[in-house]
């Protein structure tokens, strides 16, 4: 059993891993997981060198990282579920015996996503929920209730459609804005507000549509009120990067939120990422502006 000094000083860590995440835009920086201190002592959220952190003084796993290019076989399943494979060395000992005991006791994990070079995408909590020796593979799971699954292999289909709804909103949305909020330098692209807790991810296709594909090329950093103002077509973007606001948004007489925060957005230029691969695709931006003309 997890002793309670460790459980709330764990449930300390994950609430200022989100509060600082949220802050940001949506993700942390390597810099600020390895400085971390609390109560005046230095603690580390992530390891230097490895995907898992599991602190001396810890009975369970603290957090582990999940890389597309890092040297182990992490995938997600068509179950919704993290395949998190086992650490090198004895399956028995070291960091995978930290990995089991947060199964056997439930500890809440943090999951970092690094897709971006230094910048991690915090899932949390998660939680280790089955071990599987003869593929050397842990199952994470995104909510404590599959600790009540009795086979996660073979969950009946409500199961099923509950896990990818939730890989979908706590994984792949997550990743996506920081992804876009990263590329955009964490700025609106509208009106080059810079507060990371105040901009949105907005997709240009939307994640509803078959065509709405979660890249940085489909996506814009908007602060929230352009994000609202695009998703309505009160707001939109020509495909050479121009903004467009409504004729009724033009023609109304408001306060100084409409006049300054819309009205005179229009005809402005978007700011567009550094990268080349990351600006917003002419193709999709065509397609969505042809539904904002048919809105105006």
């Amino acid at each position: 059993m997890e002793s309670a000094f460790e459980k709330a000083l764990r449930a300390r860590i994950i609430s200022w891993v989100q509060e600082r995440a949220e802050a940001n835009g949506g993700f942390l920086n390597r810099a600020e997981l390895l400085d971390f201190h609390i109560d005046g002592q230095k603690l580390p959220i992530i390891d230097y060198s490895r995907g898992i952190r599991n602190p001396a003084s810890f009975g369970s796993t603290l957090s582990i990282v999940s890389a597309t290019d890092g040297p182990y076989d992490d995938t997600e399943s068509e179950d919704g579920l993290l395949h998190y494979a086992y650490r090198e060395g004895d399956p028995w000992s070291g960091d995978n015996r930290k990995l089991r005991n947060a199964m056997a006791t439930g500890a809440p994990l943090i999951l970092f996503r690094k897709e971006v070079p230094n910048i991690y995408t915090p899932v949390a909590p998660v939680y280790v929920v089955e071990d599987y020796p003869e593929d050397r593979t842990f199952i994470i799971a995104l909510d404590e209730s599959f600790n009540y699954v009795p086979d996660v292999r073979h969950m009946p289909e409500p199961d099923r459609i509950w896990a990818l709804r939730l890989a979908k909103e706590r994984l792949h949305q997550p990743a996506f804005r920081t992804r876009v909020i990263v590329a955009y330098d964490t700025q609106c692209a509208v009106c080059e507000l810079k507060f990371g807790s105040l901009l949105d991810a907005a997709h240009i296709i939307p994640d509803s549509h078959e065509r709405g594909v979660p890249t940085v090329n489909n996506g814009l950093a908007l602060c929230k009120i352009h994000h609202a103002a695009y998703d309505q077509n009160m707001l939109g973007v020509t495909p050479d990067y121009k903004v467009q606001v409504s004729r009724d948004l033009l023609e109304k007489v408001d306060g100084p939120m409409l006049r300054h925060g819309l009205q005179e957005m229009h005809g402005r230029t978007i700011q567009l990422p550094r990268r080349r691969a990351d600006r917003p695709s002419a193709e999709f931006l065509a397609w969505r502006y042809e539904r904002f003309g048919v809105r105006t």
